[in-house]
């Protein structure tokens, strides 16, 4: 009989698997998307969003409101349920202003984060932050590409309580807010799973669902569980270059628990289809993949890399949004769905007036095997 995975030590993963079976060359990536279909502001509701659903025989125009009748009885979703923090500060040093957006806390209690300004921070620096009097932060590193380690005065609740009167989210910078983040950003940007502080940048898969979207599918005989993947800022950076393999993941940091793996273990032997809401929940799944196939509790970093050619061992289904040219996630779609099905797809979507990336609709995805 299997060990279950409650049995398998923790592991962590820092790997990049651009198996190469297909062209990986930039422009195998690259599309023209008109700018007016990058969504300001999401659907409402939020399970009003439509929803591509793309199989081997083409594509079909749906709402996510009908994702129970596009899954059967006995299929496991596994969300993220990471929350976003307000991770976008404006630090001082005497009369220098420095733009500051934390990235990862690191794992002697520090926080790795992306400096504006940056040549103006020197190690042993010590920022105060706009908005919070009693926040300070030590510089303990300074990198070549703009980034600082920091040790913060504060810690934990205490940390988290500074943060909410100091940060602000820190957006993406296709959703113009040239004012800051609006009110509404505030729940907008938020999951319905969200639940452990951490993220900068939300899964935006998640932010469709809905309680009452949540019933219908538990209704419908379609589990649910969730994973932890702290989306950090290396999200937004771009792939330099035409060799797309070259390009490095920044590590971000996952849990998948016992309890949960042995759900999804269990789902599989019976038959469902493991059903992941969002890339990063793709990439915490496939980066906890035991040599037997199966999955094993998860915790540490990973920094999985997924171009055409990669070979998927647990997720069978992909609800994902929309996402720009040449960047990881298109590449990662392309290999779950195949390069040609989703050129395809894209192509339609943009014709047909479908909205993309953070606020925009989505895609369920099956995969190409």
């Amino acid at each position: 009989m299997e060990a279950p995975a409650s049995r398998v030590e923790p592991v962590t993963a820092s790997r990049v698997e651009p198996v190469a079976a297909e062209p990986n060359g930039i422009a195998a990536f690259d599309f023209e998307l008109p700018p007016d279909r990058i969504a300001h502001h999401p659907a409402r509701p939020r399970d009003s969003a439509r929803l591509l659903h793309v199989t081997a025989s083409g594509q079909t125009d749906r709402s996510v409101l009908d994702l129970p009748g596009l899954l059967r009885p006995g299929d496991l979703l596994v969300a993220n349920d990471t929350r976003v923090i307000p991770a976008q500060l404006t630090a001082r040093r005497g009369l220098a202003r420095i733009g500051i957006t934390l990235d990862q806390p690191t794992a002697g209690g520090a926080w790795h984060a992306l400096a504006r300004n940056a040549r103006r921070v020197h190690e042993g620096d010590v920022l105060t932050f706009d908005g919070a009097d009693d926040l300070t932060a030590t510089v303990l590193r300074r990198d070549d590409d703009g980034g600082v380690i920091l040790r913060f005065n504060r810690q934990d609740e205490a940390f988290a309580q500074a943060l909410k009167r100091a940060g602000a989210l820190a957006l993406p910078p296709y959703i113009p807010r040239p004012g800051g983040p609006l009110a509404s950003d505030a729940d907008d940007y938020q999951t319905v799973f969200a639940r452990h502080d951490g993220a900068v940048a939300a899964p935006t898969a998640g932010l469709h669902f809905t309680p009452n979207l949540l019933a219908a599918l538990e209704q419908a005989g379609i589990g649910r569980v969730t994973i932890t993947l702290h989306v950090g800022a290396g999200t937004f950076l771009p792939v330099r270059g035409d060799d797309v393999a070259a390009h490095r993941m920044h590590a971000e940091r996952g849990t998948i628990t016992s309890d949960v793996a042995d759900a999804i273990n269990a789902a599989k032997r019976a038959g469902g289809r493991i059903v992941a809401v969002g890339t990063t929940s793709l990439r915490l799944l496939e980066s906890a993949v035991r040599p037997d196939g199966m999955v094993g509790s998860f915790t540490g970093e990973t920094s999985l890399f997924i171009l055409p050619g990669y070979r998927f061992q647990v997720v069978d289904r992909l609800i994902t949004n929309f996402h720009l040219p040449r960047s990881t996630l298109f590449m990662l779609v392309c290999a779950f769905a195949g390069t040609a099905r989703m050129r395809a797809a894209y192509a339609h979507a943009i014709e047909a007036g479908y909205r993309f990336y953070s606020y925009g609709d989505a895609c369920l995805l099956e995969r190409d095997v």
